[in-house]
């Protein structure tokens, strides 16, 4: 059975960079043809792809958060991180760690896997 986990700080002071944490059980994130992606949900509107590695370790962005997102991968962990640099209230959102064949889409269906997300709250 495959898990997904998402860990990190709750609360985010504002021009900060968040950084997220999904340890991924069950698989490994170096299994050929899969991505692992990011994705967020603002308190209330819909969800958005932020970013993802693949298997081979190559990254893809939202072109809207490209300046400011990197993801990278601790392959003897099984673990593959969010950074989101200088960030604002409106990156308050739920973050979730996704897996599958896919990648690029904001629509949960397209994933095999999903972590049960994380609050991230940007406040002074």
């Amino acid at each position: 059975q495959v898990q997904l986990q998402e860990s990190g700080p709750g609360l985010v002071t504002p021009s900060q960079t968040l950084s997220l944490t999904c340890t991924v059980s069950g698989a490994s994130i170096t299994t050929n043809s899969y991505f692992w992606s990011w994705i967020r949900q603002p308190p209330g509107k819909g969800l958005e792809w932020m970013g993802a590695i693949a298997y081979s370790g190559r990254t893809d962005y939202s072109p809207s958060l490209r300046s400011r997102t990197s993801v990278s991968r601790d392959t003897p962990k099984n673990q593959f991180t969010l950074q989101l640099k200088s960030v604002t209230p409106e990156d308050t959102a739920v973050y979730y760690c996704a897996g599958g064949e896919s990648y690029g889409s904001s629509d949960m269906s397209e994933y095999e896997y999903w972590g049960q997300g994380t609050q991230v709250t940007v406040s002074s």
